[in-house]
């Protein structure tokens, strides 16, 4: 979830820090959301486009953009709006840095993107916690309670047991109660400090080789998506988050 990625970089202080300086940044699976048509934005306005399909997002510009980001180099990541459900012309300015917390509802659904990350989380909340965090949001976003619900019976919840959920076994961290548990948050923030001062585990050295070993670990304490270090001289980071 995206709260459990800003809280990550409020600990570690990075919110204080110029853009260009940051060393660890914060990337969503939201501004990659494919460009629709005319008749599926039309859709989309009366809420009856399925946004939490694997379908609906643009994995090869995920994917490269991801690539460009491990690889040094400073890259332009799309801005979507929300309201109207389309990619706007304006982009965004991503530096380069060591650590990137990449964070969506289907980040682990993608084996060639899965792959990247040296280490995944997958945030783990309480379906009604997520149901009411959702209506909150999109109430915001100018969308009636009874769109809301339909869209979340219809698409929301079938999406989330098809294609979500079974994307949890991918993950090496399991963080039950999201941005609450702070325990869990608190270990995270430790290892990310442990790969900026250099002092990155044996286990992971090796994953770098292709020898390393993955470990489900639930920290103490139900499901609302993904999480991950990435791979490289760069690390990425994710968690999930609901945009429509």
């Amino acid at each position: 979830q995206s709260t459990v990625c800003e809280k990550i970089m409020e600990l570690l202080g990075q919110n204080e820090v110029e853009q260009r300086q940051r060393k660890v940044l914060i990337l969503s699976q939201d501004s990659f959301y494919k460009v629709l048509t005319a008749e599926q934005q039309a859709k989309a306005l009366k809420g009856q486009y399925n946004f939490d399909h694997p379908d609906a997002f643009d994995n090869d510009l995920m994917h490269s953009t991801l690539k460009s980001i491990v690889e040094g180099r400073t890259v332009e990541v799309p801005t979507y709006d929300f309201v109207t459900h389309s990619r706007l012309a304006e982009t965004t300015v991503v530096y380069p840095a060591d650590v990137v917390l990449f964070e969506g509802i289907l980040v682990f659904y993608s084996q060639d993107i899965r792959d990247m990350f040296h280490l995944r989380l997958f945030v783990d909340t309480d379906s009604d916690v997520r149901l009411s965090r959702r209506v909150l949001r999109d109430m915001k976003r100018g969308r009636d309670l009874e769109q809301i619900l339909t869209q979340y019976t219809t698409f929301v919840k079938p999406a989330f047991e098809e294609f979500c959920l079974p994307t949890k076994k991918y993950a090496d961290v399991i963080i039950p109660r999201g941005v609450d548990n702070m325990v869990a948050i608190n270990l995270i923030v430790q290892h990310i400090q442990d790969i900026l001062n250099g002092d990155i585990c044996k286990w992971q050295r090796g994953a770098l080789n292709g020898h390393g070993r993955s470990y489900k670990r639930p920290f103490p304490e139900q499901a609302e998506g993904g999480s991950v270090l990435a791979a490289g001289k760069r690390s990425h980071l994710e968690s999930s988050s609901r945009p429509h």
